[in-house]
C-alpha cells in the first residue's frame, strides 16, 4: 500500500467510490484550488484506490492552525488491514507539517470502527459535546 495526496480531479474520479456520493465539479474544483485542503489516497498493490482521507485546516487568531479531519473512507473489500489508520496517521504528519498545533475529528457516538480506527492512530478522547447543525439548503 502506497499513500499519495490527490491533486487532480482526475484522479478524484477514478476513486469516486470512496466518497458518500460523486464528485461534484466545481466542488472538486473549490477544494483542489485551496491550499488549505488535503486529500489523499491510499493505494493497493494493483494501483487502485482503496481508502482516503480528507483534512481542513483552520485558523483562528487567538489558537493558531488546526487540522480537522473531514472524511475517512475504505473501500469494503479493503478494511481491517490497516489502512484507515495509516491515512489518519499519514494527514498527522502532514499536520504537524504545516504546522498545525493538533488534530480533530467528530464522529457518531455508535460508529465504533471509526473510533476504533482514530484510537489506534493516537487519538483519545477529550470530552463529551453536542453538535448542532443548520441546513441552508431547506
Amino acid at each position: 500500500m502506497r499513500i499519495e495526496r490527490v491533486t487532480a480531479a482526475e484522479e478524484i474520479h477514478r476513486g469516486a467510490d470512496l466518497f458518500d456520493a460523486p464528485p461534484l465539479p466545481e466542488a472538486t474544483r473549490r477544494f483542489l484550488d485551496d491550499p488549505t485542503h488535503h486529500l489523499l489516497f491510499a493505494y493497493d498493490d494493483a494501483n487502485r484506490p482503496v481508502g482516503m482521507i480528507s483534512g481542513v485546516e483552520t485558523t483562528h487568531p487567538d489558537k493558531g492552525t488546526e487540522m480537522l479531519v473531514y472524511e475517512l473512507g475504505v473501500a469494503p473489500l479493503a478494511r481491517l488491514q490497516g489502512i484507515g489508520s495509516a491515512l489518519v496517521t499519514a494527514l498527522a504528519e502532514l499536520a504537524r507539517k504545516n504546522g498545525c498545533y493538533g488534530m480533530w475529528v467528530a464522529t457518531e457516538n455508535d460508529n465504533a470502527a471509526a473510533q476504533a480506527t482514530y484510537r489506534s492512530a493516537g487519538a483519545s478522547e477529550e470530552t463529551t459535546f453536542t453538535l448542532l447543525s443548520w441546513d441552508l439548503l431547506a
